[in-house]
C-alpha cells in the first residue's frame, strides 16, 4: 500500500511534521512494506513557515521584532530562491507567545508583523506570502501599519507606505472568510479565544468599524467587508486595504507548491487530520481541501484528529472515516502533552 500523510498541526501540541511522523510510525508497526510519504502542510496558521520553507527551499532569517505585547523577541521569516518572502504572522504576534494571564486583545498589537514585512522590503523581496493565523491580536492591523510608517516614513501617515509596495505582490494565505467587523467579524468570532470579555468584544468591534469608516473617507474605497478581512484580528483588512494584498486559500497555495495532485497519482490512500475536526473543517480548512483533491483522484481519505465532532457531516462530505485519537477518558490537557499526543496517534487502531 502507498500512503500519503498530510497532517495539519495539533495546535498547542504537535507540529504538522510531528503528527505525520506519528502516523507513519503507526503504519509501519502494522505494515513494514508500506510506502509512506509524509508531507509538512499548513493552511496559513501555525506551522506555515516550516511547511512553505520545505516546499520552496527557502532560506530562513532570524530578525529582532516585537511580540503582541511589544516585548523584544527574535522571530523568523524566509526568502525563497526567487525572492519571495514567506511570513507567518504568528512568529511575531502569535497567541502562543503570550501567557494566559496576559492575553488581552485590547492591549495586544500586530506591530511586530510590520517589522518582519519591513525587513523583507529591505531585502528587495518582490513578492510576499503572508500566513494569517494564530494571532493574539484584534487591532485591525493598525500596529502592523504603524511599524511600517515608523520604519520608512516617520512623522507621516498611512498613505505614505503604499508606494513601497508598488513593485511587491502580497498574497495572504488563510482559510478565514470573515469580514473585519460585525457579528461575523474578527472580534465577535475570534477575540474570545484571545482573552477578550464580552464588553471587550463590543469595544474591539466598534474600534475596527470606526477605523474602517475613517479609512474609507480618506481613501475612497473600503475592503472591510471583503472575505478574509477579519483574518488574524483584522490583519487581512490592513493588508488588503493599504497594501493591495490578495487573499488565497493557504491550503490550495501550499498544495500547488507541493505538486500535490502529481503525488496523488502514485498513492492508494491519504491520511490527514488536525487537533479538532468538526463542521468548520468543511469550510476550507486544510483536511477538507486535501480530501477534495484526493476524491478527484478517486482515493479514500482517512481523517485522524485529536477530537471529532459532527462525524456524520464529515463522512457525508467525503471522508472515508473520521477518527478521534484522544481516548474518551483522557482529559484534554493530558492529551495535548506532546508525548501523549504522539502516543495516542501511534497506538490508534487505524480502520484501513
Amino acid at each position: 500500500m502507498r500512503y500519503i500523510i498530510a497532517m495539519d498541526s495539533f495546535k498547542g501540541s504537535l507540529t504538522s511534521e510531528e503528527a505525520g511522523k506519528a502516523v507513519a510510525d503507526n503504519l509501519k508497526s502494522h505494515d513494514e512494506e508500506a510506502e509512506i510519504k509524509v508531507l509538512s502542510v499548513s493552511d496559513g496558521g501555525e506551522g506555515m513557515l516550516d511547511a512553505f520553507c520545505k516546499a520552496t527551499h527557502a532560506t530562513r532569517l532570524s530578525v529582532p521584532t516585537r511580540d503582541a505585547l511589544m516585548r523584544r523577541i527574535e522571530a523568523q521569516y524566509a526568502i525563497t530562491p526567487d525572492g519571495t518572502a514567506i511570513i507567518e504572522v504568528a512568529q511575531a504576534c502569535g497567541l502562543m507567545h503570550i501567557e494566559h494571564e496576559q492575553r488581552n486583545p485590547m492591549r495586544t498589537t500586530s506591530y511586530g508583523v510590520g517589522l518582519l514585512v519591513a525587513d523583507a522590503l529591505r531585502h528587495n523581496c518582490h513578492k510576499m506570502i503572508i500566513g494569517l493565523g494564530g494571532s493574539a491580536t484584534s487591532d485591525a492591523g493598525i500596529g502592523m501599519l504603524r511599524a511600517l510608517i515608523d520604519t520608512f516614513a516617520p512623522e507621516d501617515h498611512f498613505n505614505a507606505i503604499r508606494p513601497l509596495f508598488d513593485n511587491c505582490e502580497v498574497i495572504l494565505a488563510s482559510d478565514v472568510t470573515n469580514p473585519l467587523y460585525g457579528i461575523n467579524g474578527a472580534a465577535h468570532v475570534f477575540a474570545k479565544q484571545k482573552g477578550a470579555t464580552p464588553s471587550m468584544i463590543e469595544a474591539l468591534d466598534a474600534r475596527a468599524k470606526q477605523f474602517a469608516l475613517h479609512t474609507k473617507r480618506a481613501m475612497g474605497f473600503d475592503k472591510s467587508m471583503q472575505p478574509g478581512a477579519g483574518a488574524a484580528g483584522g490583519l487581512g483588512y490592513a493588508f488588503m486595504q493599504f497594501l493591495n494584498a490578495k487573499m488565497q486559500s493557504g491550503a490550495e497555495l501550499l498544495l500547488h507548491l507541493l505538486q500535490f495532485d502529481k503525488l496523488l497519482a502514485h498513492a492508494d490512500i491519504v491520511i490527514t487530520g488536525e487537533g479538532k475536526s468538526d463542521c468548520q473543517t468543511l469550510m476550507g480548512k486544510l483536511p477538507a481541501v486535501i480530501m477534495q483533491h484526493a476524491r478527484q483522484h478517486h482515493l479514500p481519505t482517512l481523517l485522524l484528529s485529536g477530537q471529532i465532532e459532527d462525524r456524520d457531516s464529515l463522512i457525508t462530505a467525503g471522508f472515508k472515516a473520521a477518527c478521534a485519537v484522544k481516548p474518551s477518558n483522557m482529559p484534554l490537557e493530558e492529551a495535548m502533552i506532546p508525548e501523549k499526543a504522539k502516543a495516542n496517534i501511534r497506538d490508534f487502531p487505524l480502520p484501513i
